[in-house]
């Protein structure tokens, strides 16, 4: 799969004008942003880039005008680039070190997850990465059914199998994140996570969960809690990230609707995540 790297400059530079650009781009479908020296970088899947759409963002502050570059970007050219420019290790809670293959482990820490990211999405630095592994780490796992939905590279399934799941199913619809999934899984030695290509289609039937995780976007999330919802036994968890702090009403409505209700909320920078449990 292919994706689009969107660059802004901002002038003058405005973090606020920033976060409002970074949430309508996140409205628009793009996956992922990282701020560089006076804006940022965004990425998005070639199927949801709008050319026209990128010059309609509006920064809302007075003052701030802004520029714009868009170029593809090959899969190819994904790890080499992360790994040059942004893929550091991580700490996570003081619990798990989050190294590449490249990295030296942490003999201060216990718990490691190597990730070998064949996109920028999903190393753990994202914030919305963050919040989920944080709500893992305070959930009791040992035994329990996972589901992880929008898996990309793994690692959030790949911590809920090191600590303890029974089973763990990570499914995505880019075939791109299946396989490096099922290469995260084996640097790991994690061998009890399945993972599947496809959406809420892939869910089976006779798929439980007693935690299911999904860091999309809010319109998936919308479009598919009762799907999420089918699998659950009750008393299940349910943790949903990818959102900002203008679509946590609406998730909560649809939530209550279908008797999930609200745990805990979390907040990094414009990113919200929310644990809800079954009634």
């Amino acid at each position: 799969m292919h994706y689009y790297k969107v660059t802004y400059k901002l002038t003058p530079y405005s973090e606020d004008a920033s976060d409002i650009m970074i949430a309508q781009l996140g409205e628009l479908g793009y996956e992922s942003f990282l701020e560089i020296d006076g804006g940022f970088e965004s990425y998005v899947q070639e199927q949801y880039y709008d050319e026209s759409a990128i010059t309609t963002i509006d920064p809302y502050i007075e003052g701030v005008t802004y520029t714009v570059e868009a170029c593809e970007v090959e899969d190819a050219d994904w790890n080499e680039e992360w790994e040059k420019k942004y893929f550091k290790p991580i700490e996570v809670d003081g619990e798990y070190y989050v190294r590449g293959p490249q990295h030296e482990p942490n003999t201060q820490i216990a718990k490691e997850i190597i990730i070998n990211p064949k996109n920028a999405f999903g190393a753990g630095h994202h914030e919305t990465t963050g919040m989920m592994m944080h709500f893992l780490l305070n959930i009791p796992l040992r035994d329990k059914a996972v589901i992880d939905m929008g898996c990309g590279t793994g690692i959030l399934g790949i911590m809920a199998a090191k600590e303890g799941a029974q089973k763990v199913i990570g499914i995505d619809i880019d075939e791109f994140s299946v396989e490096n999934t099922q290469e995260n899984c084996a640097l790991n030695g994690v061998d009890n996570m399945e993972v599947r290509l496809g959406g809420a289609d892939a869910i089976k039937k006779s798929d439980s969960a007693d935690v299911f995780i999904a860091n999309i976007n809010r319109n998936i999330l919308l479009e598919d809690l009762d799907k999420y919802r089918a699998t659950l036994r009750e008393g299940s968890i349910v943790l949903l990230s990818g959102f900002y702090e203008e679509d946590v009403k609406m998730l909560l409505e649809k939530a209550e609707s279908l008797d999930l209700e609200l745990v805990e909320k979390q907040e990094r920078n414009e990113w919200r995540a929310l644990k809800l449990k079954k009634k």
